[in-house]
């Protein structure tokens, strides 16, 4: 009885479906020349990271080689790395119905250059790109409505990059006397706490108060 779970064992035929991917990394590669900039394969999945300006012309041709043949556009996600120059990751997923596999394609941007939209190769994603803007600031030049999507009017900020505080910047509550929803700063009732321990079921490592009568004896009667 199956329970969903496909686990991969580090076999012969795991092996030379690496070699396949590797091959086909190779022949994109030739194709694309200087567009792709780095290739790996990782957990049976192709990784490229294309230049920003050549995404357009990247997808295409992996959406119309037969040898590719990714038809499926799966999403758009972000990822933030503030450390780096070009601090975002934005990250394209498609798919092959002919050939059963999927290619993950990165590209690296700032916060004022944008990457240019693919939605004229992938009309889905629209919304993916609206997405990826709302949440992470991530500008797409050629969208026909890049606005937020997720988050409300006049939100500040954009919630997934990592120096977006946690607590944010206004609370959202609902105003019985004046019948809408009403926007305030943040009022913490108690000062954000930091805690010693992974875990509540990990313990900490100094003796609470009461804790120390665990290691006496019981008294004799």
């Amino acid at each position: 009885m199956s329970n969903g779970i496909t686990i991969r064992a580090h076999t012969g035929e795991t092996e030379r479906g690496d070699a396949a991917l590797a091959a086909l990394g190779e022949r994109i590669a030739e194709a694309l020349g200087g567009a792709i900039t780095d290739r790996a394969i990782a957990f049976g999945e192709l990784t490229l990271v294309v230049e920003g300006g050549e995404i357009v012309r990247a997808l295409t041709h992996l959406r119309d080689d037969p040898a590719c043949a990714f038809s499926a556009f799966v999403d758009i996600c972000g990822a933030d790395y503030p450390a780096r120059a070009r601090r975002f990751d934005v990250v394209y997923h498609l798919l092959s119905l002919r050939h059963n596999r999927r290619v993950r394609v990165k590209v690296q941007t700032d916060e004022q250059t944008p990457v240019p939209s693919v939605i004229t190769v992938f009309p889905a994603a629209n919304w993916y790109e609206r997405e990826a803007y709302d949440l992470y600031g991530i500008l797409f030049s050629g969208h026909p409505d890049l606005r937020r999507l997720l988050t409300d009017y006049g939100f500040e900020g954009h919630p997934l990059r990592k120096d977006f505080p946690l607590t944010g910047f206004v609370e959202v509550r609902y105003d019985q006397d004046e019948a809408r929803v009403v926007y305030e700063p943040v009022r913490l009732t108690q000062e954000f706490r930091n805690f010693d321990f992974l875990s509540p079921w990990e313990g900490t490592d100094y003796v609470l108060p009461g804790d120390e009568k665990a290691d006496k004896a019981p008294a004799k009667g």
